[in-house]
């Protein structure tokens, strides 16, 4: 099946060219949002991948009360907002309730739908019916298949802009692993597939900023694997200084060694493409 495509901020989403999403996890003070920013700029001018900026306004689901959650919706969307118009990205954050939802399809050119609750009708609706692309990331706990469920709420909607995450599945206790099987059935669906590389190796029970708390070993290893199998993007949070990251520090790759870590990607994915085409 041939995969959709639309535009998005001036950047082709499901076509021939690599797309990354990146960001801080969480939205942090504005010295380290645009510092991020900024080389995130310089990368896109320097390899030409279209970058879409992805920061969470709430974190919903930290483990402890006491753990920084972001700033809210209202300033969280302020500062999204000023990161479009200052450096011309689209903008990505993801939501938690239905409210949120209309009010973030006000400033986001992508609303996110958490992986946790990615069947959850309500939410998923909503996000539909923003006329926004809707991020459905795939729950650590459904099969690959089954994604096709929260994508008919989506169309149901009359929204045909949609685009599927992957980030590993629920594996024991406290672990997850990438299936790339998950990655041909989400492909399947005919709508834009993306690889969440960091996400994908945060080890839980463990708190974010315990460099235990992630496996950044295995970056290199899984996002090879998973532009081999032919995503349309990646999804790398990033930081200027992860040790100091305000969540999921032990995951995200430091934004001035993303240029690095994305040239062997690009350079697979040109590979993949032209192979994709005499198949």
């Amino acid at each position: 099946m041939a995969t959709r495509r639309f535009e998005v901020g001036g950047i082709e989403v499901g076509g021939e060219e690599l797309f990354l999403i990146s960001g801080p996890c969480v939205i942090e003070d504005e010295s380290v949002m645009l510092r991020t920013a900024e080389e995130l700029r310089r990368v896109a001018a320097s390899t030409g991948i279209g970058i879409i900026y992805k920061s969470s306004f709430s974190k919903d689901n930290r483990s402890n009360l006491d753990y920084y959650q972001g700033p809210g919706l209202d300033e969280g969307l302020r500062t999204l907002e000023r990161i479009r118009e200052d450096f011309g990205f689209p903008i990505l954050s993801d939501v938690h309730t239905p409210a949120q939802a209309t009010a973030a399809g006000e400033v986001l050119d992508i609303i996110q739908i958490p992986a946790y609750l990615c069947m959850q009708t309500e939410l998923v609706v909503a996000a539909a019916d923003t006329g926004r692309v809707v991020n459905l990331k795939h729950g650590q706990f459904l099969a690959p298949e089954n994604m096709i469920r929260p994508v008919e709420k989506v169309l149901a909607r009359g929204n045909e802009r949609i685009v599927l995450t992957e980030r590993g599945y629920t594996f024991g206790y406290n672990d997850l692993v990438v299936d790339p099987r998950a990655f041909h059935h989400l492909r399947a669906t005919g709508f834009p597939t993306v690889f969440d590389i960091t996400h994908s190796i945060r080890r839980y029970g463990i708190p974010s900023a315990d460099p235990a708390g992630g496996a950044r070993e295995f970056l290199p290893t899984i996002a090879r694997a998973g532009v081999a199998a032919g995503v349309d993007g990646v999804f790398i949070e990033t930081h200027p200084d992860p040790s100091q990251a305000l969540c999921d520090a032990a995951s995200q790759l430091c934004v001035f060694d993303l240029e690095a870590f994305l040239s062997p990607l690009l350079d697979l994915h040109a590979v993949e493409v032209r192979h994709r085409d005499l198949s």
